[in-house]
């Protein structure tokens, strides 16, 4: 059907949740955004480097799903020496300060959505009915195009995160 509009959705605890932005694919140029640092400072895709990035997204960090994700990212930082490991959320700078001093978390950067909500926007995960971001992971290169997307179906589940590292090495 020509003109046709389609919607994207994710579950979460049983229902579908419309998501807000496009559905990336591998090959696309990385979408620019204006967060927040967890010092409240603006970032942007260019203030998050030139070289390989990964973008994990999560709903919140107070949940065992999210709270296990970072952590994943922040062992696997020890052995990826030039990539940058950001996650991304609709958490507070304050809650996601406290979660990272909490656990330990030194090498993952946090992104706060909280205030645009343009990350979601533009990479396709946002839940605009609850304000929070629907979980995905995106790898990009240090041309700013993505070389690996994934969108979780179900919130309630883990990523794949050997893909997601292995688009990395």
């Amino acid at each position: 059907m020509p003109n046709a509009i389609t919607t994207r959705s994710t579950i979460l605890q049983g229902k579908h949740f419309e998501l807000d932005g496009p559905e990336l694919q591998v090959g696309d140029k990385a979408p620019d955004f204006d967060v927040v640092d967890d010092s409240l400072q603006p970032v942007n895709l260019a203030k998050t480097g030139s070289g390989t990035r990964i973008f994990s997204v999560v709903p919140s960090l107070d949940t065992p799903v999210c709270d296990a994700q970072t952590k994943r990212f922040e062992e696997a930082a020890a052995e990826l020496k030039n990539v940058k490991i950001y996650t991304v959320s609709m958490d507070l700078p304050f809650a996601q300060k406290r979660f990272c001093g909490n656990f330990g978390v030194k090498n993952v950067n946090m992104l706060s959505d909280h205030r645009t909500g343009s990350f979601g926007r533009n990479y396709g995960t946002l839940i605009p009915d609850l304000r929070i971001e629907s979980r995905a992971i995106f790898v990009v290169d240090g041309d700013n195009v993505l070389r690996h997307v994934e969108y979780v179906r179900q919130v309630s589940d883990h990523p794949d995160y050997e893909a997601a590292l292995a688009a990395v090495r």
